[in-house]
């Protein structure tokens, strides 16, 4: 049974912060999730409870313990940190107050753009620095809005970014690798090019691969065999060429699984700590991996260029 007072997870890692590598903290806290809640892909509105202000603040206190030593934390919900239905104003500050006493140097949240206006970015900021992450997905309003159903527009995204930097703020701007309806060429376009939107609005861009949720349209899709998680090698290519002056990073999460991003079975678990470490040093030389399947990759590429025809992006 799922508790109100604890986190859905926490976890150490490490993290790019200002270039160097440091390390971090990732919690998950249990709230009633993404108000919007219709975007085929996901589906982590359902580890929500009906969580109150105590209730989460009580989650966090749970955790204090697994924040000595990191620089940066990250507070996750499954939905807007700053949606004050979903995280009341009350549990915010009680959190930042917290962290006025952990070696914390930056707090990176997650939003949807609706929810970020200037009164609780200033009341944030005025406790530490803070980096908001925005699911932009895609730069392509139609692959947005009809492929994965996001509910904003990319001038949504981009009002709420300026929003961000104009009060001394971070964006951090999440990409989606394979929206459903895109063939692997055109889903590699679609994350090369919106990497190029994304860049004078981001400080960072981060590239998630799709994976399969449960009880998503998106799974059922996947399990009538229209859809097909992205490959591995695809994240590589979009890592390798995207030259921006911002750092592009990558965690594949669920690689190697039928579920999430992957190859042949043999190379996914040396190819996705490729990416991982390429995350972490900005090193392209990282991305110097090889695997028979990436012959079958290219074949893939060319097939389905000329089964899908005229691109959708």
């Amino acid at each position: 049974m799922k508790s109100a007072r604890s986190p859905v997870a926490v976890w150490r890692g490490r993290d790019l912060l200002d270039g160097r590598v440091v390390e971090s903290t990732t919690v998950i806290l249990r709230t009633r999730g993404c108000r919007w809640n219709r975007c085929v892909m996901c589906g982590y509105a359902q580890e929500g409870v009906d969580a109150s202000a105590e209730d989460i603040i009580a989650q966090f206190r749970s955790i204090l313990e697994r924040l000595r030593g990191a620089e940066l934390v990250k507070i996750y919900t499954s939905g807007s940190f700053l949606d004050p239905v979903e995280v009341p104003e009350a549990a915010r500050v009680e959190m930042l107050r917290s962290l006025r006493d952990t070696d914390v140097r930056r707090l990176v949240i997650e939003s949807r753009p609706e929810h970020i206006d200037r009164p609780a970015l200033e009341r944030i900021l005025s406790f530490i620095d803070v980096e908001v992450g925005i699911g932009l997905e895609s730069s392509s309003d139609l692959v947005r809005m009809h492929l994965i159903n996001k509910g904003f527009t990319f001038s949504d995204f981009a009002r709420a970014s300026d929003l961000i930097h104009s009060l001394g703020g971070r964006v951090k701007t999440y990409l989606l690798l394979k929206p459903p309806g895109l063939s692997e060429m055109d889903a590699i376009a679609d994350a090369l090019r919106s990497a190029r939107d994304a860049e004078p609005h981001s400080d960072i861009i981060s590239l998630n691969l799709c994976n399969i949720q449960r009880n998503t349209p998106l799974e059922r899709m996947w399990q009538r065999g229209s859809y097909r998680p992205p490959w591995l090698w695809s994240a590589v290519e979009v890592l390798r060429e995207s030259s921006l002056r911002v750092p592009v990073i990558c965690d594949p999460v669920g690689a190697g699984a039928k579920r999430g991003p992957h190859n042949c079975g043999t190379c996914d678990g040396y190819v996705a700590d490729a990416i991982r470490s390429f995350s972490l040093s900005q090193n392209r030389a990282d991305l110097n991996v090889d695997c028979s399947c990436r012959s079958v990759w290219k074949k893939v590429l060319e097939l389905e260029d000329i089964s899908f025809g005229t691109p959708l992006v």
